[in-house]
């Protein structure tokens, strides 16, 4: 006999699409927090990485953009997917396939092999985001979109703060490709509770319609087709794109990689203690993402927080440029920063989702996102390579050490890079009351 005091809530939970919504995307949203632990891994590996495969900066960063370049790749066929095929699927299947990534990282035994096995990660890793936001799009209403965009990097920020000083922790008690193969297990474990928890709609879950959540159709590859020719004319599409690149391609190059070795090698900091600073910014993302998604859905306004947040995150990437060892208080309040107004990027999302329709949701959403991490490939590796053109030939605690100056042209790379997505802010906010303005003429 089945003992009701034990399933009977779950069963009810289940059977409730209020809340069976919540418990999927809570499963999915797991998963999402170890992408974001293996992404944003490499700041605290930098060290027994670069001593194990006599790694140069830019392979370094290489190595970490691995993970991005194929990440971005295949945002795009993500959204094709998901729109055919669904969220649960796709969420289920890409952790299993980032977690093989990850069991061949922990046991290779070179550059080349890391290399490839990064790359792994990043591919069942890049099906993941699109998936969650398919299945928000299926399960809640328009105006809780920004919101649950929001939550969702949440736990982005949650799997950022367990990748600095707990990860650190974690290395030094067990080693890197223990740890590394610890989240592989809990990846595994993920993916089948996503696959047994997550269903594409409610009406997949055989649940009744949840009110005001719109009608997501079952999307033809001709019609897929044009939704993508569309975007490809759409000139707010690539305006956004830009806006993404620039701000999550500066917050995972600070977190994931640089913002490290800066600390370590400018104010001769230990590992675990630079580390804390990196978790500032991962705290800033839990936070940011629904605080800025929230505003934005509770005044109906996406363009006043996004044109604010990326000008304030540039400016406060330009103080790092200008002055190249502000006080240690200032670096902290940056990558706080950093992490918090990564909401403000993330708005991009939002606004592509509401200028497509219904069944375009995945492949639109996908494209934007695509540009995000085309930026957390790129900006490593320009970074390193202005870094390299400054080294000093010496190493600080196994890291290769470089001069101020070169972290002050590094940070000047991020600081332009958020300008420009600024000024695409602006752009973007008078195309909309132009546009405005001609619906109400």
């Amino acid at each position: 006999m089945t003992n009701r005091s034990t399933v009977g809530p779950l069963a009810a939970a289940l059977a409730d699409p209020t809340k069976r919504r919540w418990i999927a995307w809570g499963a999915l949203a797991i998963v999402f927090l170890l992408v974001n632990l293996h992404r944003l891994s490499t700041a605290v590996l930098s060290e027994e990485l670069t001593a194990e495969f006599t790694l140069t900066a830019a392979q370094l960063g290489a190595l970490h953009a691995s993970f991005f370049v194929v990440y971005a790749a295949v945002q795009v066929p993500t959204g094709v997917l998901v729109d055919r095929v669904g969220p649960r699927t796709v969420g289920a299947g890409g952790a299993v396939l980032l977690s093989l990534g990850a069991v061949g990282f922990a046991l290779g035994d070179g550059y080349l092999p890391a290399l490839v096995a990064r790359g792994v990660i990043g591919l069942g890793s890049g099906v993941i985001f699109v998936a969650i936001l398919r299945f928000c799009a299926n399960w809640y209403r328009t105006d809780e979109f920004a919101t649950m965009t929001g939550l969702t990097g949440a736990f982005a920020g949650l799997g950022a703060i367990l990748a600095t000083t707990p990860l650190a922790v974690a290395v030094g008690l067990i080693g890197w490709r223990t740890a590394v193969l610890a989240l592989a297990a809990a990846g595994f474990l993920a993916g089948v509770a996503a696959y047994v928890l997550v269903r594409n709609s409610p009406s997949d879950a055989g649940l009744d319609p949840i009110a005001n959540v719109p009608e997501q159709p079952a999307v033809s590859l001709r019609e897929t087709g044009a939704h993508l020719r569309e975007l490809a004319r759409d000139p707010a599409q690539w305006l956004l794109s830009v806006v993404f690149f620039a701000a999550n391609g500066t917050l995972l190059t600070l977190i994931g990689l640089w913002g490290v070795p800066y600390l370590v090698v400018v104010y001769d900091l230990e590992v675990a203690t630079a580390s804390t600073y990196t978790l500032l910014g991962a705290v800033g993302m839990l936070f940011g993402g629904p605080t800025i998604g929230w505003l934005s859905d509770r005044f109906e306004t996406r363009y006043l927080p996004m044109a604010a947040g990326i000008g304030v995150f540039g400016l406060a990437h330009a103080i790092i440029a200008l002055t190249g060892r502000p006080p240690l208080a200032v670096v902290a309040a940056v990558y706080a920063i950093s992490g918090f107004l990564i909401g403000s990027g993330l708005l991009t999302l939002t606004v592509v989702k509401e200028r497509y329709p219904a069944g375009a949701s995945g492949v639109a959403t996908a494209t934007v996102n695509a540009a995000g991490f085309v930026g957390a490939s790129l900006l490593p590796w320009a970074m390193g390579r202005a870094l390299d053109a400054y080294r000093t030939g010496e190493r600080v605690g196994g890291t290769v050490a470089y001069t101020e100056f070169g972290y002050r042209v590094a940070f000047g790379i991020t600081a332009t890079t958020l300008g420009v997505a600024f000024c695409c802010t602006l752009l973007l906010w008078a195309l909309d009351r132009r546009d405005r303005g001609s619906r109400d003429a």
